[in-house]
């Protein structure tokens, strides 16, 4: 299972791209108000976005407004969570400075 990456805008992210592939799961990266990044990862995009934006998740809550940065899809849940977790390390945070911000 290969990672997709796409900024939000060049993905033409939508309800429907979301729910064109009902089996995917997604690891996505919002920047928050205070230009720090979150990352975050589940089944239905659109739908953790919205709760993101409607203040719903405890994390980011204090951090709205959010926007999505990016996002990798996955076939596999456990290959997702295993590349979320990677993310959040040391070694994933500095990938991610070098790659993408």
């Amino acid at each position: 299972a290969y990672a997709i990456l796409a900024s939000a805008a060049q993905a033409g992210f939508s309800s429907a791209t979301a729910r064109q592939s009902p089996l995917m799961h997604y690891v996505y990266i919002l920047e928050c108000r205070d230009r720090r990044f979150y990352i975050g990862c589940t089944s239905d995009l659109k739908d953790r976005i919205a709760r993101h934006s409607k203040a719903q998740i405890p994390a980011t809550k204090n951090r709205l407004p959010v926007k999505l940065f990016a996002y990798f899809a996955f076939k596999d849940k456990y290959t997702a969570y295993n590349f979320e977790k990677y993310l959040k390390s040391g070694s994933g945070r500095a990938f991610l400075k070098k790659h993408l911000v």
